[in-house]
């Protein structure tokens, strides 16, 4: 039988469609109304630093940095001034930047005596670079200090410095403490539409920043108002359907601009680099605010097109290769389609893994992960091609037999093995979905091969239909039923949590198809199994 050139034709054209359509440029249509803004949050950790862990970058960086900054940007917002090893304000002048000078507060006094006094200092000492001070930043949204500890802490700075004294925090902040307007010169808001208790998609966030504007001006006639942050993440999970990508954040960007030109706003853009850190308090997304990555590398021109994933190309051309790998030769047209599905299923789950492996942790897990991807989908074919020639299979394992080869088979694992174990991590992380779903996004890539592998199987009629013990009645009716109730605490509109709840319910089903014949009782330690591959 010749090699099916036409399948495997077919299947590489459909591979470049598929990656290529999400990462098509989008958004040349928005214009950006101009190539400078006025101020941006600055928080110059890069990969490996973290305040968290006290790993802080150097002046040189810093410098660095502010010299990338500074044709794209005005001015430069900080939160804290205590706990770097320079002087910001000075590395900031040599470029011509302003600067929004922060002190951070918090529950420590003597830590807020610190950045109180040395915000003091630091503005005194650079009154022409230093155009504002932002005595705390959120404080009552953290619930940190009392309003009126707050007051005390802007009427002294007010007192010491000569440049307009504000503080920054959530906009509904400020509704429910109108009184904090008479001790400070600014009134400094946070409109974040993604972030909202009722989030705002990216057609309608803009209108929601202009109403939010009007709302403050006509609560504080007689107080500027500033908005201290306002953006879009570029990567993360969604919120109903406020949904990060790299498209939405240019789009958010250059309607906003517009906006503010119009408009004559006051404003400072969260922020200028992503932050790796930030994912061990709000999750992927925390890390995604950033007008550069990490690296440094600008996330979308200001102008033109804009491609959800520049590298796009490389991972098409990772799937093909793995696709073709997969596929070692195979005549049958059938297993060339499930090579290739595999293939892209890896891929994505590469695409959606590395890039967010923030600290050697998650460094490790994702490296776990597509290794066990991997051999899941080399099983597969190995145990497809046996099924599709007519050949005679191995029976299935249930999960009683997969837990026993832990006593000592390990190396005996087979396809229904690691599919079990694929399922118990799937119940795991949705649990955890559901108790702490916050700052956590829904696997997809996790399971991508998972996914795929349970569909094959039901496509060439390779499910097992009985067998199931107790371990598969808790795991498939635990994923089945706590993927339903999170996907109920979920908007409808939210397309991502009903894609992850539809794939729970793929991994869970065939666990659950095995319980037509009751519960299977668990084999004794030692008694022989077989292969299952």
């Amino acid at each position: 039988m010749k090699p099916p050139r036409a399948a495997i034709l077919a299947c590489l054209l459909l591979t470049l469609g598929l990656w290529w359509w999400p990462n098509r440029p989008q958004g040349a249509d928005v214009p950006m109304p101009t190539e400078r803004f006025n101020s941006v949050s600055f928080a110059p950790f890069r990969d490996g630093q973290s305040p968290l862990r006290e790993r802080f970058p150097t002046a040189a960086e810093v410098d660095a940095d502010m010299r990338l900054v500074a044709p794209r940007v005005r001015a430069i917002r900080t939160y804290a001034n205590a706990e770097a090893p320079y002087d910001t304000a000075e590395i900031a002048a040599r470029h011509g930047l302003r600067v929004w000078q922060g002190a951070w507060l918090g529950r420590d006094p003597a830590r807020n005596e610190i950045e109180v006094a040395g915000l003091i200092a630091s503005a005194n000492r650079h009154p022409e670079t230093i155009e504002r001070v932002v005595v705390g930043n959120e404080v009552l949204l953290r619930r940190d200090l009392p309003v009126t500890a707050l007051a005390q802490a802007l009427d002294r700075v007010r007192a010491a410095v000569r440049q307009p004294v504000t503080y920054a925090d959530v906009w509904e902040f400020w509704e429910r403490n109108p009184s904090l307007a008479a001790h400070v010169d600014i009134v400094t808001i946070h409109i974040l539409p993604y972030w909202e208790d009722d989030p705002t998609n990216i057609d309608t966030a803009i209108a929601h920043v202009a109403q939010v504007v009007r709302d403050m001006r006509r609560l504080f006639p007689d107080k500027p108002i500033a908005i201290g942050e306002v953006g879009w993440p570029s990567r993360g999970r969604w919120r109903e359907d406020a949904a990060p990508s790299r498209v939405n954040q240019a789009l958010f960007l250059r309607r906003f601009a517009a906006l503010a030109a119009a408009e004559n706003l006051d404003y400072n853009i969260i922020e200028a680099f992503d932050q790796g850190w930030k994912y061990k308090l709000e999750g992927t997304v925390g890390a995604a605010w950033g007008l550069w990555t990490a690296d440094r590398a600008p996330k979308f021109p200001l102008t033109g097109g804009v491609s959800e994933n520049p590298a796009w190309g490389f991972y098409a051309g990772a799937a093909m290769l793995l696709s073709l790998a997969f596929w070692r030769g195979a005549r049958d047209a059938r297993m060339v389609a499930l090579s290739f599905a595999l293939g892209n299923a890896l891929a994505f789950a590469w695409c959606g893994g590395v890039p967010y492996a923030f600290d050697e942790h998650l460094q490790l897990a994702v490296a776990v992960n597509l290794a066990a991807q991997g051999g899941l989908a080399w099983l597969m074919l190995r145990r497809a091609g046996l099924v599709l020639a007519g050949a005679v299979v191995p029976p299935p394992r249930n999960a009683a037999d997969t837990l026993t080869l832990f006593r000592g088979r390990w190396r005996d694992l087979g396809l229904d093995d690691v599919a079990f174990l694929f399922l118990g991590t799937a119940l795991v992380l949705q649990v955890l979905l559901l108790i702490d779903p916050r700052y956590r996004d829904p696997p997809l890539a996790t399971f991508a091969v998972p996914v795929v592998v349970v569909l094959a199987r039901w496509l060439i009629g390779d499910l097992p239909r009985d067998g199931g013990g107790r371990a598969e009645l808790l795991a498939g009716g635990g994923l089945l039923l706590t993927a339903l109730a999170w996907a109920l605490t979920e908007h409808p509109v939210n397309r991502e949590a009903m894609l992850w709840t539809l794939c729970a319910v793929v991994l869970a089903a065939p666990a659950l198809a095995r319980m037509r014949q009751g519960v299977k009782t668990p084999p004794e330690a030692g008694q022989n199994l077989p292969s299952g591959r």
